[in-house]
C-alpha cells in the first residue's frame, strides 16, 4: 500500500503522462500529481500544426477526456517550476505557492536551440515547440506575413515551412548542409526530400546559414543576413536547428545536470527519490550501440514512461529500448525507418540496397553487413508494417529473405501500386536471390494498378 506516498511529475508531455498512466494501473491508492505550466491537460504535440491550419481546434489535440484526470485519481497542477529546494523535497513555483512531494519525477522535455545569433531575441522571432510558441505564431502570422525565413533543416523546420505555406505566407528555408537533413538522412533520400520542398515552392537554400537578424525601429525583425551576405527582408524567423533538454532551472543545484538531468539505466539521478525521463533526461552511457544519450522522439518518451513506472513500484526493469523506429512527414510524404541506417556507410562493411520510383517521390533503402544480413530500412511514400521489420531486424534476417516477403511488410491501403513487386525485381538485379517477383493481382490489374 503506497497510499501516503505522493509522486510528482513535472511535465505532462507523452513521457509524463505515460509515466502516470501506467503507475496509477500498477497501484491504486498511491498519490499521483502532474505538474505544467505549459497546459492543463495532455495534448499531442505533433498536432500543433494543424490547429495553426485549422485542420482542427486545439481542444482536439487532448487524447483523453477532462474528466479521465479525475476518473483515475490523478491530480493536475497548472504551474511554472522556479526552483526544486531537493532537501526539502519541495518544489516553489513562479506563483508563489509550493508543493511538497516523496518522489520527483523530471519530464520536462525540450527547449528550441539558439546559438547566439544576434537579433535572436526580437519580436517576430520563435521556435516551435509548445502551446505557448504556438499561440506566439499565430499571433505573429493572422494579419499576413510578406516572407518568413526558416532556420535550421530538419522534422520541425519543414512542419513550420508546411504552416506558413498553407497560409500562403513565402518562405526561405536556410540549411547549412548540402542536403536536407543530410546529418539524418543518405544523399539519395535528402535529394528526394529538397527536390519535394521545391515543388511546394518553398525556396530551399542549402548551404546556407543565418549570421544575424536585423531590427526595426519597433524592436521586430525586418530581415536576415545569410553567410553569403545576402540580406533577406522578412517579418518572421522561425528558428528550428534542433531543440535541447530544458533543464535551465535545475542547473546549480545538487542536481547532476550536464546537458540533460544525467540518470543511469533505471533513470535514477544521483539524488534519492528523484528521477527524470523523455527528452530532457541523459543516460551516463547510452541504452543501445545505435542510440544517442539523449533520446527526443515520442515513442521513446512512451517507453521511458512505461519503464519508469514499474521501478517506481518496486519492480525496477532496465531500459532496453530494442530496434530502433521513427516516422515522420515530409509535406506530404511519409517517411519511417527501422534499425540502423546513417548517412554514409563504408562501402566494404555495408552492403547497400536503394530503389526509387521513377516519379521521385517513393524509394526503399535496406542496409545489411557484410554478410547481408538486415540492420535497416528507411521508407520514404510507403507504409511499412512496424511489426515485420521489428522481427526482421531483431531476428537479423538475410537481405534476400527480407525482398522475398516483403509484400507481408506492405502497408499500404488495398488497391495502392504494389511498389514490393518493382523493390523485388530492382533487388534481384543487384544482389540476385533464389525467388521470383511477386505478380500482380486480378484485382491490382483490374483497377489499373502499374507495377
Amino acid at each position: 500500500m503506497n497510499r501516503d506516498r505522493h509522486v510528482v511529475i513535472i511535465g505532462n508531455g507523452i513521457s509524463g503522462v505515460t509515466c502516470a498512466r501506467t503507475l496509477r494501473k500498477l497501484d491504486s491508492d498511491i498519490r499521483i500529481t502532474l505538474v505544467s505550466g505549459e497546459s492543463k491537460y495532455f495534448f499531442s504535440r505533433t498536432a500543433l500544426m494543424y490547429v495553426y491550419m485549422g485542420h482542427m481546434k486545439f481542444e482536439n489535440t487532448q487524447p483523453y477526456e477532462s474528466f479521465f484526470w479525475d476518473k483515475n485519481r490523478i491530480g493536475l497542477k497548472e504551474a511554472w517550476v522556479e526552483k526544486v529546494d531537493f532537501d526539502a523535497k519541495t518544489l516553489f513555483f513562479v506563483s508563489g505557492e509550493s508543493l511538497s512531494y516523496d518522489t520527483l519525477v523530471i519530464a520536462t522535455g525540450s527547449k528550441p536551440n539558439k546559438f547566439g545569433w544576434p537579433g535572436q531575441d526580437l519580436k517576430g522571432v520563435q521556435g516551435l515547440y509548445s502551446k505557448q510558441d504556438l499561440e506566439l505564431m499565430e499571433e505573429t502570422t493572422h494579419k499576413g506575413v510578406a516572407r518568413a525565413v526558416i532556420v535550421g533543416g530538419g522534422l520541425i523546420g519543414i512542419e513550420m515551412a508546411e504552416m506558413l505555406s498553407y497560409r500562403k505566407i513565402p518562405v526561405t528555408f536556410l540549411v547549412r548542409e548540402k542536403g536536407f537533413w543530410d546529418n539524418v538522412l543518405p544523399r539519395e533520400e535528402a535529394d528526394l526530400v529538397g527536390r519535394h520542398i521545391h515543388e511546394h515552392h518553398i525556396d530551399l537554400r542549402l548551404e546556407t546559414e543565418l549570421k544575424e537578424i536585423l531590427s526595426d525601429s519597433n524592436g521586430r525583425v525586418r530581415a536576415v543576413v545569410t553567410s553569403t551576405g545576402e540580406e533577406i527582408t522578412c517579418e518572421f524567423v522561425g528558428l528550428t536547428a534542433g531543440v535541447s533538454p530544458n533543464v535551465d532551472f535545475l542547473r546549480g543545484s545538487k542536481l547532476e545536470v550536464n546537458r540533460g538531468v544525467k540518470v543511469d539505466e533505471y533513470f535514477r539521478t544521483n539524488l534519492p527519490d528523484v528521477y527524470s525521463i523523455g527528452d530532457c533526461a541523459e543516460f551516463e552511457t547510452a541504452p543501445a550501440q545505435d542510440r544517442k544519450n539523449i533520446e527526443q522522439v515520442w515513442y521513446t518518451g512512451r517507453m521511458h514512461g512505461e519503464t519508469l513506472a514499474q521501478s517506481l513500484c518496486n519492480k525496477p526493469i532496465p531500459y532496453r529500448p530494442g530496434v530502433w523506429f521513427n516516422s515522420a512527414k515530409f509535406l506530404d510524404i511519409e517517411y519511417q525507418t527501422y534499425g540502423v541506417v546513417p548517412p554514409t556507410v563504408n562501402p566494404e562493411e555495408i552492403k547497400d540496397f536503394y530503389w526509387e520510383h521513377r516519379g521521385g517521390k517513393i524509394s526503399f533503402r535496406m542496409r545489411m553487413d557484410s554478410e547481408r544480413k538486415i540492420l535497416g530500412v528507411n521508407a520514404f511514400g510507403i507504409r511499412l508494417s512496424h511489426e515485420f521489420f521489428d522481427k526482421a531486424i531483431r531476428e537479423k534476417w538475410k537481405g534476400e529473405k527480407v525482398i522475398t516477403q516483403l509484400e507481408k511488410a506492405n502497408f499500404d491501403p488495398e488497391f495502392f501500386e504494389p511498389h514490393f513487386i518493382e523493390i523485388q525485381k530492382a533487388f534481384l538485379v543487384q544482389f540476385g536471390g533464389d525467388f521470383r517477383p511477386a505478380k500482380k493481382s486480378f484485382v491490382q490489374k483490374l483497377f489499373g494498378a502499374k507495377a
